[in-house]
């Protein structure tokens, strides 16, 4: 469908906590409403961190996994409802190149997009009986967006104070076509990403070993990074 051909009535906008579990049954009802059915869910709400556990309130903890996880997976209920009545969608999630390895300063972030990465491959399962149902998780590695000005700090009142240069992640415009791509032809789980990133995926997936001590190696340098003022996710890039 071209855009120049939509007109107001293909277009729904509407404000949405996902942390107010008890909205989201209304809103998929309100697009239901208005367009009669939902072809695809994309899961793209949440926030990622950098703080050291040692230093981060537990309350943090509980707020990353109340937004990533919870948050989503609440909304997905409501809308897989309806795709199991009509036999029919995709339901596609942003989890994370985290949602597979461990990371310094992320524990949180990383514990979420796994139990995501878990959740969904478990859920898989159970829609056997809907093979026209796709669940579709998506890991992408660093891409230039706001995702590190909006992080969570050590306590959920503290902003990250340097956001750093994006100019080494991957550009927005060819993470959105890599994952259009994936959900048009029903890609289980694709991992977007350049490298060094995308290697170490490869890594911890076939040589967790090797992946862990080249972790530990990588991830001292990103730590010291973070305590220096420099983007920490600069470490991995060089």
């Amino acid at each position: 469908l071209e855009i120049s051909s939509l007109t107001e009535n293909d277009i729904l906008v509407l404000r949405l906590d996902l942390t107010d579990r008890s909205s989201h049954e209304a809103a998929t009802n309100s697009v239901l409403k208005h367009f009669g059915k939902i072809d695809v869910l994309v899961n793209n709400g949440g926030r990622s961190q950098r703080s050291l556990f040692v230093d981060t309130n537990l309350d943090v903890y509980n707020a990353i996994i109340e937004l990533n996880y919870l948050g989503t997976i609440s909304l997905t209920k409501y809308v897989l409802n309806h795709m199991i009545q009509r036999k029919k969608g995709k339901i596609v999630t942003v989890s994370s190149v985290m949602g597979i390895m461990g990371a310094p300063l992320a524990t949180g972030y990383c514990a979420s997009k796994h139990a995501l990465q878990g959740f969904f491959n478990s859920l898989r399962t159970e829609l056997t009986d809907y093979p026209e149902i796709s669940v579709i998780q998506i890991c992408p590695g660093p891409v230039q967006s706001q995702i590190i000005q909006n992080v969570f700090t050590e306590n959920l009142a503290k902003s990250i104070e340097n956001s750093g240069d994006q100019s080494h992640k991957m550009p927005t415009d060819r993470c959105a076509r890599l994952t259009l791509v994936s959900v048009a032809n029903d890609v289980k789980e694709a991992w977007i990403s350049d490298h060094p990133y995308l290697a170490v995926c490869y890594l911890w997936q076939y040589a967790p070993t090797w992946a862990w001590w080249l972790m530990n190696r990588m991830g001292k340098r990103r730590i010291q990074n973070f305590k220096s003022g420099i983007d920490a996710d600069a470490s991995y890039s060089r």
